[in-house]
């Protein structure tokens, strides 16, 4: 996959494909466009098999990471905070605090690890308890979408 010959949009998709796949395999659960309750919208967010959650800003351009100064505000709702691009992306650009996950359509690779800052034992309940509300009312949306 040639990243710069893809329009923004599906390139974004394609990484997020890949990602949701190899979270899956990895035997994370994990949902798109899930909204914090700072009104922030997470691009991925996982919910892992000991209760660990882990959001993901899905950037495939330059542009777009230094147009957006939203992601800071993830962290108070993640033990683990990362970006996913695409391959081509200029890691450099990226802030040495933060996870890396390279992705295409197919899947995905850990580049660098994300810190770990465990959240509040409240706040783990509560984002968790979202999780399972989002999921199981998409669930429902899907199953008798009327």
């Amino acid at each position: 996959m040639d990243a710069p010959d893809l329009p923004a949009a599906e390139l974004t998709k394609l990484v997020t494909v890949g990602l949701v796949r190899a979270l899956r395999d990895a035997g994370q659960a994990a949902l798109t466009e899930f909204t914090l309750k700072n009104n922030r919208r997470a691009d991925v967010i996982a919910l892992g098999p000991d209760g660990q959650i882990t959001i993901y800003e899905v950037k495939v351009t330059t542009a777009d990471f230094l147009g957006d100064r939203k992601w800071p505000e993830y962290g108070d709702f993640c033990d683990r905070f990362f970006f996913a691009v695409p391959m081509g992306f200029p890691l450099e650009r990226l802030p040495a605090t933060c996870g890396i996950m390279v992705a295409d359509g197919y899947g995905a690779e850990e580049v660098r690890p994300a810190p770990l800052k465990m959240l509040h034992a409240g706040r783990r309940k509560a984002l968790t308890l979202q999780f399972a509300r989002t999921a199981a009312e998409r669930l429902i949306r899907c199953l008798a979408p009327d």
